[in-house]
């Protein structure tokens, strides 16, 4: 009894919060049960630059891990960092702990989506990086690929892109997945290829999701940066709802899965991304507690463990937006506002994925929650 009181009282929290969500209580307990009873994700990116020994890394509380990343040289899939054989091996060890375990590799990123554009757009680059992706996945022993190309169609950090990106993105998700299955048959075996998506419309205009998607085994929706490094303004940078304190309403969890169902991807393909960091924003101009404030500053990335250690310090006030579901800390003697996810918020988000039908969920990074609380909550909660 007790638990069907709770399932209850999400489903309620959540239709009162989302007014796409209009199912009687009692039909969307039983959907939910039955939602319930699935193996979500839990998938992990593993970034090859960091100072981290992987060997530390708890792979029975994962289904996936992202090494990340390779970039894109002279037209191929390549790593270019000399630890990077070492730590894939390593990563490739924690089957021991997990046999069921997935490791992927991801090209591109934030930094290394330059080359995506001129690559993509055409056949002949197209089908010379998928077979460079294969040849990677096979050389390390790789269970599949995930894209991380930010963004097409859009200016990023300084990359190339062209009107034709949205339809060579497809092109390319396609091209890599008929190199995969090729070497799937000889193999025996099936290749998992997956993207990380941006969270805003502006990827989703630019992009044929609806198509891509059909080439996809899942996709990681990139859940949190909404307020980020470019902007002289605090905010929630992973809020799971729109906040009424928010005027400009930027971005949230539940508004970023929405538009890639209503864009053609199916529920229970899609993976909700969720930040193992925090943004923090010096020399904020504030009248009472920083939220949704100038700052000249701009919204540093600040781990998790890091964050923690500052909550100790005792400089920092914990607040929470009830609206937009989403915690903050406040140090008013030094003017730093920080936005972050907390286990309680991670809970949250546990709960909307099951409610939704949504694949599970994925993090950045595994080395900026060093205790693993955020990992626990995840893993407590969907597993």
């Amino acid at each position: 009894m007790k638990q069907i009181a709770y399932i209850v009282l999400v489903t309620l929290f959540f239709t009162c919060s989302n007014g796409t969500e209009k199912k009687s209580v009692s039909k969307e307990v039983e959907s939910t049960e039955k939602k319930s009873n699935k193996d979500y994700k839990i998938i992990g990116y593993a970034a090859g630059y960091e100072d981290y020994d992987f060997s530390k890394i708890d792979a029975t509380k994962l289904t996936h891990i992202n090494f990340a990343f390779a970039n894109i040289v002279d037209g191929k899939a390549a790593f270019e960092l000399e630890t990077d054989a070492a730590k894939i091996a390593t990563l490739m060890g924690l089957k021991k702990q997990n046999p069921d375990l997935k490791v992927l590799y991801s090209v591109g990123g934030w930094v290394w989506s330059d080359q995506f554009s001129t690559m993509a757009a055409f056949e002949s680059s197209r089908q010379k990086f998928a077979q460079s992706c294969v040849d990677l996945l096979k050389k390390h022993g790789f269970d599949g690929v995930d894209l991380d190309w930010e963004y097409p169609g859009q200016r990023a950090e300084d990359n190339i892109f062209r009107p034709s990106d949205k339809d060579n993105f497809t092109l390319l998700i396609k091209t890599i997945r008929e190199a995969l299955d090729v070497q799937g048959k000889k193999d025996s075996n099936h290749y998992l290829l997956t993207i990380a998506t941006g969270a805003d419309q502006a990827y989703i205009d630019n992009t044929d999701l609806g198509e891509a998607h059909k080439h996809l085994d899942f996709i990681n929706i990139m859940c949190y940066d909404y307020f980020n490094g470019w902007m002289h303004q605090t905010g929630h940078h992973a809020n799971l709802h729109p906040s009424d304190k928010d005027k400009y309403d930027v971005n949230s969890g539940v508004q970023a899965v929405e538009r890639h169902i209503e864009a053609g991807v199916p529920t229970d393909k899609l993976v909700m991304g969720i930040p193992f960091y925090g943004r923090q924003w010096g020399k904020v101009s504030s009248v009472k507690d920083g939220l949704y404030e100038p700052a000249n500053e701009g919204g540093i990335i600040v781990a998790y463990w890091d964050i923690v250690e500052k909550i100790k310090s005792g400089n920092y006030k914990t607040l929470y937006d009830e609206s937009a579901k989403a915690s903050y800390l406040w140090n008013a003697k030094d003017s730093i506002f920080i936005s972050y996810d907390t286990p309680k918020d991670i809970k949250l988000k546990t709960d909307y994925i099951k409610v939704k039908g949504l694949g599970g969920a994925m993090f950045w990074e595994y080395s900026l929650d060093k205790d693993q609380e955020l990992l626990n909550t995840l893993y407590k909660n969907l597993k």
